[in-house]
């Protein structure tokens, strides 16, 4: 979900229990063949879309028209991404945050491990393709069908991530304080990148999810 922040507080650089070297590692791990192909079709179709998209605009672009640019069916389509909006709002970094997460020093405080990871993987996400990630956050600021299903999608993520914090927590279970606290770092960061979005991507993201979480963590000042 730029250039790294300028305080130590939302820079993963700083931190002194993990290092951007081996977090970028964590994103290309060693894959089989078949694996490798999954990814290079699930990328293959999202640019696909993403190109149709600045040609068209989102109404207007099919699901058979991407299948057609990516050169797969749509069959194919389908079995990766279950509609239109989930091929634009899906990426690989999912799996990967929740990695990562759980390789957090055990005893460090839940809201520092997700700072660390979630600035980290936004940086390397720009660094990857920000063309992309400029063009999925400013059609989720503009796009209602895409703001509903993302909410969906923060379900279903949320979710996940509520078991890692519990896991690390050692409750053993979900209870109501892990869900809470879950889907208000996940709201509040899908709020900060549509904030983003919404005035034109001239902010600094990094340091946006950095006052974010901040403002999280000491609460709203009177």
């Amino acid at each position: 979900m730029t250039t790294m922040a300028a305080t130590s507080r939302t820079s993963p650089a700083a931190d002194p229990a993990g290092s951007a070297g081996s977090f970028a590692e964590s994103l290309h791990p060693q894959l089989s063949l078949r694996e490798r192909k999954k990814v290079k079709t699930r990328i293959a179709i999202r640019r696909a879309t993403y190109g149709l998209i600045a040609e068209q605009g989102y109404e207007a672009t099919t699901v058979e028209q991407i299948a057609e640019a990516a050169e797969v069916s749509p069959s194919t389509v389908f079995r990766y991404f279950p509609s239109k909006e989930d091929i634009v709002l899906t990426d690989e970094f999912d799996p990967v945050l929740l990695r990562e997460m759980r390789s957090r020093p055990a005893g460090e405080p839940p809201l520092r491990s997700l700072r660390y990871v979630v600035t980290e993987a936004m940086r390397l996400s720009l660094l990857d393709d920000r063309e992309e990630v400029v063009q999925r956050t400013r059609l989720m600021a503009e796009v209602p069908a895409l703001r509903a299903r993302m909410m969906e999608s923060m379900t279903s993520t949320s979710r996940q991530l509520c078991e890692v914090l519990a896991e690390r927590s050692g409750r053993g279970e979900v209870d109501l304080a892990v869900r809470v606290f879950a889907m208000a770092v996940l709201g509040a960061l899908h709020e900060t990148t549509v904030y983003w979005a919404e005035r034109g991507h001239e902010d600094d993201v990094l340091i946006l999810i950095g006052q974010t979480l901040d403002t999280l963590e000491a609460g709203l000042p009177l």
